[in-house]
């Protein structure tokens, strides 16, 4: 609402007319719907913002709208989802707005803190390892996590995991359609993560059907994530949707191979594997369909079991990727410049 209090309160009377704002979306689906009389006797808003031109979105005051439509800049946390929430499907009822203030809208990725995420220094794993020492350091750590979470001992299956809240948008509905089909394979699967009580109670199922190849920590530990980071061979995000994603930034930077469904900033983040180039960060798949997830991370475990040579050229190109903040920072940098020298 800061935008819009600015140009309602301040800038008619001579004050901060030089302050600009810029507008950052991380998740359009969260826009602070409020009802139209708390609004009123809490913020002195002017009777003539309230309208559908305005703050209010089908009648009621909308912060989310409030600020696409009353600030200088809009941006958004990647180039991909910068587009789609233009559109009817990602748009949440705002793709119009969107589409009116296009203009004004841009894509910036978000980094991680790679100090914080580094598998040389982080203490929580059984052995450190850099990009030139993984080969030794990730077996010592999946073993060490296997036996952490009572999975069979065995270094030729591939490990994956999934880190995530239990919530719809994190695919757990195309994961749960195929995990039993899944775990028909010579392969082992962990999940942290919390929420949806229907999906934990799912999920501790699959776990007690097949103890020796799934756990289930139904729990969130920072110290158990960044093990599983570090232990796994490759990380699943099904995402219905994705504004620009971490957990595939951090499984790249300790080198487990991310699966993803190709949306928002996990398009621009993982590289698809193309064998015949020999490129490639991870493996993605394009619709929300269940066996399509399926089929692509069982590619991804042929990869891993039958091509070794080329899983360590995948390792090693998303170990070397720059995952850090710096680009981005000088983006919004530029971008903050923008708007001071066209104030000046």
């Amino acid at each position: 609402m800061i935008p819009c209090l600015l140009d309602a309160n301040y800038r008619p009377y001579g004050k901060h007319e030089q302050v600009k704002t810029v507008f950052t979306i991380h998740n359009l689906k969260y826009q602070g719907i409020h009802g139209r009389e708390r609004i009123l006797d809490l913020l002195d808003i002017p009777e003539r913002y309230l309208n559908e031109n305005g703050v209010l979105k089908d009648g009621a005051p909308n912060f989310m709208k409030s600020g696409l439509v009353y600030s200088d800049r809009i941006t958004t946390v990647s180039p991909t989802y910068s587009s789609e929430i233009m559109t009817a499907y990602f748009g949440e009822g705002l793709d119009g707005v969107l589409h009116e203030q296009g203009w004004k809208l841009s894509g910036i990725l978000n980094g991680i803190d790679t100090e914080t995420y580094d598998p040389a220094t982080d203490t929580q794993l059984a052995e450190n390892y850099d990009s030139e020492s993984w080969r030794i350091g990730k077996p010592a750590c999946k073993q060490a996590l296997q036996e952490e979470l009572g999975l069979a001992i065995r270094p030729d299956v591939p490990l994956a995991a999934m880190i995530t809240r239990l919530v719809d948008q994190k695919g757990l509905d195309l994961l749960l359609h195929i995990l039993d089909e899944f775990l028909q394979e010579d392969i082992q699967f962990v999940m942290l993560g919390t929420g949806d009580p229907d999906y934990e109670n799912a999920l501790r199922a699959a776990a007690d059907k097949h103890p020796d190849k799934m756990a289930a920590c139904l729990t969130f530990s920072q110290p158990l994530s960044n093990r599983i980071y570090a232990g796994a061979d490759m990380f699943l995000m099904p995402s219905l949707f994705e504004p620009c994603g971490l957990s595939q930034l951090i499984s790249m930077r300790y080198g487990t191979i991310p699966v993803v469904r190709e949306t928002g900033g996990l398009v621009d983040t993982v590289e698809p594997y193309n064998q015949y180039e020999g490129s490639g960060t991870g493996f993605s798949f394009t619709n929300i369909n269940a066996h399509e997830f399926l089929f692509t991370t069982k590619y991804a475990c042929e990869v891993y079991r039958e091509s070794p040579e080329a899983w360590q050229g995948i390792v090693s190109r998303a170990m070397a990727g720059d995952y850090s903040w710096t680009r981005s920072a000088q983006t919004y940098v530029d971008l903050y410049e923008e708007l001071l020298r066209a104030t000046s």
